[in-house]
């Protein structure tokens, strides 16, 4: 404790000398209550990947055994070390000046084998003694359910999702590159609905009493695509021509395993209402990857792909949980492929959610596929539409670490409005924007990071813009408070507000954290208390 309270003096001086300050935008512009914050994920922070009692998860064993997938063959078995280091962190997050920090629960960490194994008291106790850190500081815990990451046992019972909420299948589990008998796992036959609807009881159970503000996935519609149309994130599973792997089938498995996550989180949803609302009086939503489709051309084709790929991007999930059933896009283009929603489940679903989690980064233009033929094995071949960012020659924003992600801020407006028009205002929390940049070893390069203090400027600037058009934004998260693993690029791009060494575990405030402090605490009611606290 004494080294970390020392370690955060050593960030404060640093971050008194970096960014000049916020003057462009003010917090004053947001709603009184609007939560500030700054994400991260388990598997890509915590590390300790099998201590105290956690199971191994999917991305433990796909990243051991598919390392050439990675872009630079490492593994988050340590990542920031965050399992030992919460509290340095948090301390981080107080002096920084957010009143909200979005993380995610291993779900391995809590039930190493899912619901056929018992709950593990270390995992319980580590969640307890962060959500306890973060209230004494005055920080909002807005916790994930699932972000990508579950029980391997469950992986290799159900192939992650096909299996949920329809029959137990080990028969998948043959298909794998990475046999479950390495591990000794027995297989009994069980339904993985009732096993994330078991993990979401445990967490309201130990949790729902401070904690405020759940979601119950992560993105759900990128990890289906990842993991079951182009094969890139576990259980590595697709077809041609949208990739090649070793088995699956990327035609039917995306939407047979979205139409189960939508089922999971409809009985999660369903439980936290009826069980836990009322008496923890807590929020519960879900979040989505967001990107914003503008047309390449004014063709009338390019106008109808724009629209097509924000429906298998936002619609795909969003309208079964608002309307009972998937965009008619998807069903034209689908028809059988996409499952069918019975009168039981309809009624499941429509325990709607409090608020959506929106996940933005980067408007694209979108150009059709059906008239002039594309390349497919790409995020949006599915919806036949090819993305780019370039328009007779002139790119949309300025490139990013991520191909394909580009600084466009007016797609923040744009999405959100959008999000609130479509389904019936209800509130949005931006749970994830960030601006990514290329490792190198040059540290001044990597603390000096004007290109991220103008994109986060300039896409609070439109959400800000957005509110007061009427857009009911209620929170907005900054991906991410630092470093981490990012996922298949490894540590070969970064995206914190921190730069984390990744040998010594050192946290060194870039220009962006000085600039969100100056924000955060350089105007309002209570900025002079703050400001003076962050520097003593």
């Amino acid at each position: 404790m004494g080294a970390a309270t020392g370690v955060t003096a050593v960030l404060l001086a640093s971050l008194a000398i970096l960014a000049p300050s916020a003057r462009g935008l003010n917090r004053r512009e947001f709603p009184p209550g609007f939560l500030f914050g700054a994400s991260t994920s388990a598997y890509q922070v915590e590390g300790a990947y099998l201590e105290d009692g956690k199971g191994l998860n999917n991305w433990d064993v796909f990243i051991h055994t598919h390392s050439r997938d990675i872009a630079d063959g490492r593994n988050g078995d340590v990542a920031d070390d965050h399992y030992h280091r919460y509290m340095e962190d948090v301390d981080i997050m107080h002096n920084l000046g957010v009143n909200s920090y979005r993380f995610s629960i291993s779900w391995a960490r809590i039930l190493p084998r899912g619901k056929f194994g018992g709950i593990n008291s270390a995992g319980i106790a580590f969640y307890d003694h962060l959500i306890d850190a973060l209230l004494q500081k005055g920080i909002e815990p807005f916790v994930t359910l699932h972000h990508f990451d579950l029980p391997y046992e469950l992986e290799t019972r159900y192939g992650s999702w096909l299996g949920a909420g329809i029959q137990c299948v080990p028969l998948i589990c043959s298909t794998f590159d990475y046999s479950s008998t390495r591990f000794g796992f027995n297989l009994p036959c069980s339904n993985a609905r009732e096993e994330f609807d078991h993990y979401a009881d445990v967490c309201f159970q130990a949790f729902g009493d401070r904690v405020k503000f759940w979601t119950t996935f992560n993105e759900p519609n990128l990890f289906t695509k990842f993991a079951y149309m182009l094969g890139a994130y576990p259980p590595k599973r697709c077809s041609p021509p949208f990739g090649n792997c070793h088995s699956g089938n990327s035609q039917q498995e995306p939407y047979i395993a979205a139409h189960n996550i939508l089922m999971s989180h409809a009985a999660a949803v369903d439980n936290y209402k009826k069980n836990y609302q009322a008496k923890q009086g807590g929020l519960i939503g879900i979040v989505i990857s967001m990107k914003f489709y503008e047309p390449l051309t004014n063709n009338t084709e390019d106008i109808v792909a724009a629209q097509r790929a924000l429906s298998f991007e936002i619609h795909w999930f969003l309208d079964p949980i608002f309307f009972g059933e998937y965009p008619k896009e998807m069903r034209e283009m689908l028809s059988s492929n996409l499952p069918e929603f019975t009168p039981t489940k309809k009624m499941l679903l429509q325990n709607r959610v409090d608020f959506i989690g929106v996940n933005h980064y980067t408007a694209i233009y979108a150009k059709d596929c059906i008239s002039s033929p594309c390349e497919l094995n790409t995020y949006e071949g599915n919806a036949l539409v090819f993305a780019t960012g370039e328009k007779d020659g002139v790119r949309i924003g300025k490139p990013t670490a991520l191909g394909g992600f580009y600084d466009v801020p007016e797609g923040m407006e744009q999405v959100v409005k959008y999000v609130n028009h479509r389904y019936e205002n209800v509130p949005i929390y931006v749970t994830e924007n960030g601006y990514s940049e290329y490792n190198n070893n040059n540290m001044e390069d990597m603390t000096n990071d004007t290109g991220r203090v103008n994109y986060l400027e300039g896409y609070l600037s439109c959400i800000s813009s957005a509110i007061r058009g009427g857009a009911k934004v209620r929170g907005y998260f900054v991906w991410s408070l630092m470093d981490n693993f990012e996922w298949r690029f490894g540590f070969t791009v970064r995206f914190g507000l921190y730069h984390v060494d990744f040998v010594t575990q050192q946290r060194t405030p870039k220009k962006s954290a000085k600039w969100y402090l100056d924000f955060l605490t350089g105007s309002g009611p209570m900025g002079e208390v703050q400001t003076l606290r962050a520097y003593s």
